[in-house]
């Protein structure tokens, strides 16, 4: 890779994900910090990310932003790592899926934070509560990995999700889940990507 890889990040946010992800590639990447209401909001950052949302890559002259994006892209970027099937595999079927699947899940976690009754499943994208756990939690049983005999972005962004929301007692701590989220949250590049953030919350 010839291209400057540029991450855009606050080390309280999704970003964590995204530098959990860099880390696990082992590609050099500059750290650009943006603070809630001001430097994330100004047109500087808006010209990456309309949204003034982090975290955002800019690889190049490429710009991607949300969390299984940059993780899929990145994977992409390295493909000795095996952060990803390849193309046309049997697994990326499943790589593509479980990693999609955090779109309900997140849609579900935030229905429940609002403290009123979860929406018509017929209308819901995750369709009733009960469905989506259950078939998260048969995806995750005795499972080491969900695409693949090795560790993938599907793995990174699944146990990040349901770790996330576990701390925030939104999910049911289903052993499937605690298991699945505390052994990939193990991974040196996991610990890693922490050890950064945490430093520079500090600073």
């Amino acid at each position: 890779m010839t291209a400057s890889l540029t991450f855009y990040t606050h080390p309280m946010s999704r970003g964590r994900v995204a530098r959990w992800m860099l880390e696990e590639t082992g590609l050099p990447y500059e750290t650009v910090l943006l603070e809630y209401g001001s430097t994330m909001k100004a047109p500087e950052y808006r010209a990456i990310n309309p949204m003034g949302k982090v975290p955002a890559i800019k690889h190049g002259d490429t710009v991607v932003t949300e969390n299984a994006a940059i993780a899929m892209y990145l994977a992409d970027l390295v493909p000795d790592k095996q952060l990803a099937p390849p193309v046309g595999s049997a697994e990326r079927g499943p790589y593509y899926r479980w990693i999609s699947f955090m779109g309900p899940l997140e849609q579900l976690m935030v229905a429940k934070t609002g403290g009123h009754a979860l929406p018509d499943p017929r209308m819901a994208g995750f369709g009733t509560e009960q469905d989506l756990l259950d078939t998260l939690e048969g995806a995750l049983k005795d499972k080491e990995h969900l695409a693949g005999n090795h560790f993938t972005a599907a793995d990174l962004l699944v146990a990040a999700s349901v770790g996330w929301y576990l701390q925030f007692k939104l999910l049911e701590a289903r052993p499937a889940f605690v298991q699945f989220a505390t052994r990939h949250r193990t991974r040196p590049a996991a610990k890693r990507a922490d050890e950064i953030d945490t430093a520079l919350l500090a600073a």
